[in-house]
């Protein structure tokens, strides 16, 4: 996939995934941010210590569970200031690194698969899904694994209102996965 990707995306660093070989639980998010690529592991930034926060209140352990992304590379812009900021990936992007995600699912063969945010969501089950409708609740993968649907830990960044939602979506989260 490096060669891959590097041909694809000139200049851009591939961050692969993290975390246990065969774990009961794997996270997915969307696309690495500027402090995932400096650190070479996903939720490395602010989403990963607001993941942490949630984690730790439930009892998760994060090293117990696998975490990737959809995306593999920073998707990023010049900003009007000249600098690079995030946004979201776009379908080339999704649709290049989809079967890549895909494999490693396969290979990890987790009994759950938790997406962390829209984007992770409509590429592993439908499309018209959203975290918005699905947010905490339990369904069925495209890959016909269960799939257990939260909101992306940065939108608590931009919506503090979304906090105790999520808390209560990684309640639910904790009781499923010791239920598995």
């Amino acid at each position: 996939m490096a060669r891959e990707s590097a041909l694809r995306f000139p200049g851009r660093k591939t961050v692969y995934g993290v975390g246990p070989d065969h774990p009961s639980v794997m996270l997915v998010g969307e696309a690495p941010g500027a402090k995932e690529v400096e650190e070479g592991r996903p939720f490395a930034g602010a989403a990963g210590k607001n993941l942490d926060e949630f984690l730790n209140a439930t009892g998760l352990q994060r090293d117990e569970l696998y975490i990737s992304n959809v995306v593999k590379i920073r998707p990023c812009e010049t900003g009007p200031t000249g600098r690079l900021r995030n946004r979201p990936p776009n379908r080339e992007e999704i649709t290049f690194f989809l079967p890549y995600l895909e494999k490693e699912i396969l290979l990890l063969s987790p009994k759950l698969l938790v997406t962390l945010g829209n984007t992770p969501l409509q590429a592993l089950s439908q499309p018209a899904n959203t975290v918005g409708a699905c947010h905490g609740q339990q369904l069925k993968s495209r890959l016909g694994l269960p799939l257990f649907s939260l909101y992306h830990p940065a939108s608590i960044i931009y919506n503090r209102s979304l906090a105790p939602v999520y808390q209560a979506d990684m309640e639910q989260l904790a009781r499923f996965i010791h239920e598995m």
